[in-house]
């Protein structure tokens, strides 16, 4: 078993690292607190290769291994944990787009979010169908070469910002989730609607609905073939959950290093509070945990540039990991004191972020519905 990394993986984590302690993380309450997103900072991370890890030299990308987009969300995620969606998401829509989709959707989407100069979100969630993604209702009826879309999706990330999203929706209504298509559908869409969140963490993001008012799109604009949308993200969802679960682990590591430097300076009692063992301990548990849970995420990955099954391992890491890192920062912020309470420390802001990613890409309740059924059988799954 070798746990090293190349040397090329170690070049890119040390710019990485160096980028985000110089570029992101004097920002990240900045972004938050404006409510803005960082176009800027998204143009940079696209020349330093990052929002093309997953996509071929072809289109603008880097080919990547999943090993290092994996770097790259946890070494991003520590600086910025709201930047490392162009890790994430382009990871996932990458993949999704170069794998099935038409060459003018490749030329006029693919290329210009590998190289950081378009943002595309992924919509699938709606009001009555999260985790349920088979139970869609947002509907596609062909019209001639055109397809007529209708419905409405919830909780899409980057729905204030992105110039587009793939939208999953009902090709044949009746049939599950052998009924899904996948379609590439522009911002300036007529009929396309966006209404804001006002979320509790992941603020630049812009979160928000969308609103499909049959917003007719080109035939060609259909990613895949028709009904077999539902299979392209379940692939995609291996990939994205455990870079999620990184992206998450990285911002708690982040904060695992300030807070030692924090208790070794403040002192109690006549002495540092790092000498306190009800402080030690607690620093100790959580870095161990920490580094299981990062040492998984890194081992699936390998399974998957492997091409070896790794779905139940994929779960693993994403009702872990942001359970996890959300339990150190929470200690974090406890060790730290009142100040930490404030919003003059990154640390709340990191607790409020990690917590989002509870939620998205699948709960830890479905997560563990998806390792059961690959432990216990598919003919046991509770649906």
């Amino acid at each position: 078993m070798d746990f090293s990394w190349t040397e090329d993986q170690i070049a890119f984590r040390q710019i990485l690292r160096d980028f985000s302690k110089k570029e992101l993380l004097p920002n990240y309450m900045k972004w938050d607190r404006e409510e803005k997103f960082p176009f800027d900072i998204w143009g940079k991370l696209g020349t330093l290769g990052v929002t093309g890890l997953r996509v071929h030299e072809q289109y603008n990308g880097s080919s990547a291994s999943c090993i290092t987009t994996g770097i790259a969300a946890e070494e991003i995620g520590k600086g910025d944990f709201n930047a490392a969606y162009a890790v994430i998401l382009n990871g996932l829509i990458g993949e999704i787009l170069q794998e099935f989709a038409s060459e003018r959707i490749k030329e006029e989407w693919l290329k210009p979010m590998a190289s950081g100069n378009c943002l595309l979100g992924i919509a699938i969630t709606e009001p009555g169908a999260g985790s349920d993604a088979a139970n869609l209702q947002t509907k596609a009826a062909k019209d001639g070469n055109s397809y007529i879309l209708s419905g409405e999706k919830s909780g899409i990330s980057f729905a204030k910002v992105a110039h587009g999203f793939v939208v999953f929706a009902k090709t044949s209504p009746d049939e599950g989730a052998r009924g899904v298509s996948a379609f590439m559908v522009p911002r300036d869409s007529e009929g396309l609607e966006i209404q804001s969140y006002h979320d509790m963490g992941n603020v630049p993001i812009g979160r928000g609905s969308i609103f499909l008012n049959d917003v007719c799109i080109p035939g060609d604009y259909l990613i895949g073939e028709e009904n077999k949308g539902f299979y392209q993200v379940m692939n995609g969802f291996d990939l994205s959950r455990v870079l999620i679960a990184l992206q998450c682990l990285g911002a708690a590591e982040q904060t695992l290093e300030e807070t030692i430097e924090h208790v070794k300076g403040r002192h109690a009692f006549g002495r540092p509070l790092a000498k306190f063992e009800g402080v030690q301990f607690p620093i100790a548990e959580h870095h161990t945990w920490l580094e299981m849970a990062k040492w998984l995420c890194y081992r699936t990955l390998w399974l998957r540039d492997k091409g070896l099954p790794h779905t139940k391992e994929a779960s693993m890491c994403k009702w872990m990991g942001p359970y996890l890192a959300r339990e150190a920062i929470h200690e974090c912020l406890l060790l730290n004191g009142h100040y930490a309470y404030t919003k003059e420390m990154p640390i709340e802001q990191r607790l409020r972020d990690v917590i989002g990613l509870e939620i998205g890409d699948g709960t830890a309740q479905t997560q563990k519905i998806v390792i059961a059924r690959e432990l216990i059988g598919k003919e046991f799954k509770p649906y």
